[in-house]
């Protein structure tokens, strides 16, 4: 068996590795990381979930405690990432190895008020995790600088290419040394990203563990024929009453938000999560899917991608996807690192040619069954349950109540009362 001190990945991370309970490297982490360390540029392909941050990050630190010394505002190795969440998820997985090694860690990302990075950046920051904008803001003012950037890795560069970042990511590498070290990863090798790679990659080795797909032996896929909206809607409403984490996807922001109403109006306790949403409230819909006390995520295909939440139960396509990409990223956020999972897509009348076509271009082979929310086969398929009926608040203000119960609000000095006081009255 090989282990991480067997690739060239220095004591303090294997030993943080450990502590973790992680003694086995993925298969892409053991073809990867030693020529990362190496120095070479690599390109890596792998099925979601199969470990490409510590693949890209672990060489990152350990080239980094080598040699070197970070001054403020110049960062040493710089990792890109399309959305806010993922650039989240990077840095808490590379932040316990850093301190290993005595190196610092940020992630700087848009939706958070820059000034706050500002201020982090006056401290050596040896890693930065960035989204191209708010890196680019940064640049921009002055309070960053890339001339000391010895390593670039791209993470999920195809999704920055579908969500138009691509001019964004060409100017900010073209700010960084053109001696540096590169290290992409993408779900596909082809199209825009393969521009990127002509253009800034020298001599790449590839890695591909496996070609993108949602036919891994531990994913089920099956189509749901629901018949017309109304019918979906109770469908849908079982299916979120379920045991286990499920994640629902909705083509659109308005459908994220009104899914989540009407769960909660059932007694349902589920979070939304797309681009409209502030940070704040993302981070916290995130966390509460993760731990378990939200058990139902309602999200754009923002969270189809890079997202790595364990044990998700069950992925539910209440709006089918555009197009077979974003299906099979959808599908990977069950079936992780060889876990089982459930795939189910809910198909009203009037899209079951689109659907058909849909699941052909993706290669996936999903029964077609028809369903109600009382019939004993959707039952089976996703531990669909009759929901408990009591109606929670929306997200968020279960807490405002809390802190508000101390008594009624205080009124200004001078004894005038305040506008709240005022509408009170009313």
């Amino acid at each position: 068996m090989t282990t991480f001190k067997d690739l060239g990945l220095p004591l303090p991370i294997v030993r943080e590795l450990q502590r973790q309970g992680i003694t086995e490297p993925f298969p892409i982490q053991a073809a990867a990381i030693p020529d990362a360390l190496a120095g070479r540029d690599v390109l890596g392909r792998g099925p979601t979930g199969s470990g490409k941050t510590f693949t890209f990050g672990l060489p990152m630190l350990t080239r980094l405690a080598e040699k070197g010394v970070t001054r403020p505002g110049h960062p040493r190795a710089l990792v890109l990432t399309p959305t806010r969440e993922l650039a989240a998820q990077v840095r808490e997985r590379l932040d316990a190895p850093a301190n290993a090694l005595g190196l610092r860690l940020l992630d700087v990302v848009g939706g958070v008020n820059i000034n706050r990075h500002i201020r982090s950046l006056a401290a050596p920051v040896d890693l930065l995790v960035a989204t191209p904008g708010r890196a680019q803001d940064l640049l921009d003012q002055g309070k960053l600088h890339f001339d000391e950037v010895a390593m670039v890795a791209l993470d999920e560069a195809d999704q920055m290419a579908d969500m138009g970042f691509l001019p964004q990511v060409r100017r900010l590498m073209d700010r960084t040394p053109r001696t540096g070290q590169r290290l992409l990863f993408s779900a596909t090798l082809d199209g825009d990203v393969q521009k990127l790679i002509d253009r800034y990659l020298s001599d790449p080795v590839t890695h591909s563990t496996a070609p993108v797909q949602a036919s891994v032996d531990t994913m089920e896929h099956h189509r749901l024929l629901v018949g017309g909206r109304d019918e979906r809607n109770d469908v849908v409403l079982r299916i979120g009453a379920r045991e286990g984490k499920t994640i629902m996807f909705m083509r659109t922001k308005h459908g994220v938000d009104r899914q989540v109403k009407k769960l909660r109006r059932v007694g349902i306790n589920a979070a939304g999560l797309h681009g409209d949403k502030g940070q704040t409230t993302r981070t916290n819909a995130l966390a509460g899917f993760a731990d378990g006390t939200v058990p139902v995520l309602v999200a754009t295909d923002i969270a189809a991608r890079g997202i790595d939440i364990d044990d998700v139960s069950l992925v539910v396509h209440v709006d089918p996807p555009a197009e077979h990409k974003a299906y099979l990223h959808r599908a990977g956020r069950t079936a992780r690192a060889g876990t089982s999972g459930t795939v189910v897509t809910l198909v009203m009348d009037d899209q079951r040619k689109e659907v058909e076509g849909l699941m052909r271009k993706a290669g996936v082979d999903a029964p077609e069954v028809r369903v109600t929310a009382d019939s004993d086969v959707l039952t089976k398929i996703t531990g669909a349950r009759v929901p408990s009926g009591t109606p929670l608040p929306p997200p968020g203000q279960q807490q405002q109540k809390k802190s508000s119960a101390s008594g009624p609000p205080r009124q200004r000095r001078g004894g005038r009362p305040s506008q709240r006081q005022r509408r009170s009255r009313r």
